[in-house]
């Protein structure tokens, strides 16, 4: 996920995602930075975020502390 050798994004879509087109793509531009965009719609914007807030989303979605949303 990590940028090419020109600097452009790798975009990565999850091995879970399926037909329904409803996925995100997530690229890591810079060492510090995730960048989340919607895979319908790749060249429109995308999300960033640090590492660590998305680490931090990551952790927290895998432990349903989102149920109550």
């Amino acid at each position: 996920m990590k940028a090419d050798d020109t600097g452009t994004p790798v975009w990565r879509k999850s091995s879970y995602s399926g037909p329904n087109g409803q996925c995100v793509e997530v690229a890591l531009p810079r060492r510090s930075l995730v960048a989340v965009r919607d895979s319908k719609d790749p060249q429109g914007p995308a999300l960033t975020f640090s590492a660590a807030a998305w680490a931090a989303f990551v952790t927290a979605a895998g432990t349903e502390v989102f149920a109550t949303v």
